[in-house]
């Protein structure tokens, strides 16, 4: 039974998702041949510089805690500048950090990706960062995602995504801000790491881990398998204009005839239905087939089937509400499955509006569980990367 909070919530918003249409179907085909590579981490490895110049521009102390603002050049900008709009090119981040580490060899630092609406730190600050530097000696580094806050295109409204291809894009600039921020606070001396995230953010944090190539912590909130169960089943699927999905991918065939061929979903791939023309007949796709589309382009792009498993499995700590009407979980392989060696998730029983505003201490202690299981195994100690 889903929340019925959950429902009534999401039907007050104006948020509105995809309003343009899917992106260009060159657009598509580009990050989807990119998301292939970062989808490896062997490959995806090599796509980062990570000694990237990072540019510190303002340190205070405030609340009780060390604030550093800093900023870079996005990676992604040097292989697919032609899809980037300027806006989201430099990345932006706040780190939050005790005054004082109880030991100079344990610095846990959380990096903590945006949840749906999440624009600018201060939320994550004040919910999230604060506490757990203050209660908890741990640190935190935030990190503005693309298309939010000071990184939004002018012409987009609040957190309205204009294109299907606007979230495959910002996954993979986070993807790899995330590798140069990891290694930022390598090097500063910092660990055990940890990637965490609320719904959209614990997606987010998911791939950037996938990504790392050593050991680390994990606690995604609120998310699951895939970005097809939240737009195709969720409550926001209602926030999407199916009507203009379905004109778009009617009027133009290579939707279908191309972009189709490129998309592997770990759900229903062998069952896949390729839309060619020969298929259509004179009457076109119905409405139904869009979403087929779409839940076929969530897959390829958001499953973590198609993204390589953490180094260590065992360091993931799943958080998820048992009446998510956000992020249902049926319909795809669980989570814990996917990535064989996780453990069970740690089940909330409440909806995902109820989970998010009452229970963040729940999302705090699976954070410090998992960095301490990380520090009792490794022992802080500097893995080298292969």
């Amino acid at each position: 039974m889903e929340s019925r909070l959950d429902h009534i919530y999401r039907s007050l918003l104006l948020t509105k998702f995809f309003t343009r249409g899917w992106g260009e179907p060159d657009t598509l085909k580009k990050i989807i041949r990119f998301r292939k590579i970062l989808g490896d981490r062997t490959k995806a490895k090599d796509y980062v510089n990570l000694n990237q110049p990072i540019r510190l521009i303002r340190e205070e102390v405030k609340d009780g805690v060390r604030i550093i603002d800093g900023q870079f050049t996005t990676p992604v900008v040097n292989y697919l500048p032609e899809i980037c709009p300027r806006e989201i090119g430099l990345a932006q981040f706040q780190a939050v950090l005790p005054l004082d580490w109880s030991s100079s060899n344990y610095k846990p630092v959380v990096l903590q990706f945006a949840g749906t609406g999440d624009h600018y730190f201060w939320r994550r600050r004040n919910l999230m960062a604060l506490p757990l530097a203050k209660e908890n000696g741990v640190g935190s580094i935030i990190l503005e995602n693309p298309y939010y806050g000071t990184r939004k295109p002018r012409d987009q409204l609040r957190s309205s995504l204009h294109h299907v291809s606007d979230l495959f894009l910002m996954g993979a600039c986070i993807i790899m801000e995330s590798q140069v921020l990891l290694r930022w606070a390598e090097d500063q001396g910092w660990g055990p790491l940890c990637c965490h995230g609320i719904s959209m953010g614990g997606h987010m944090a998911s791939l950037a881990a996938s990504a790392w190539p050593k050991p680390i912590a994990l606690v995604p909130c609120l998310s699951w398998t895939s970005g097809s169960v939240t737009f195709c089943q969720g409550v926001m699927s209602r926030a999407i204009n199916w009507r203009e999905l379905n004109k778009q991918y009617v009027d133009r065939r290579d939707f279908w005839t191309e972009v189709w061929d490129m998309v592997h979903s770990p759900e229903f791939d062998e069952n896949k239905i390729h839309l060619r023309a020969n298929e259509i007949g004179n009457n076109g796709p119905k409405e139904k087939e869009a979403l087929h589309f779409m839940r076929g382009l969530m897959d390829e792009c958001t499953h973590l089937g198609n993204f390589s498993a953490p180094v260590d499995p065992d360091l993931v700590e799943l958080v998820v509400a048992e009446y998510d009407a956000y992020q249902p979980r049926r319909g795809v392989i669980p989570l814990h499955q996917v990535w064989g060696g996780c453990r069970e998730p740690r089940v909330i029983s409440e909806g995902h509006i109820r989970s998010y505003l009452f229970h963040q201490h729940v999302f705090r202690s699976a954070i410090i569980d998992s960095l301490e299981r990380m520090s009792r195994k490794y022992q802080h100690e500097n893995i080298t990367i292969s």
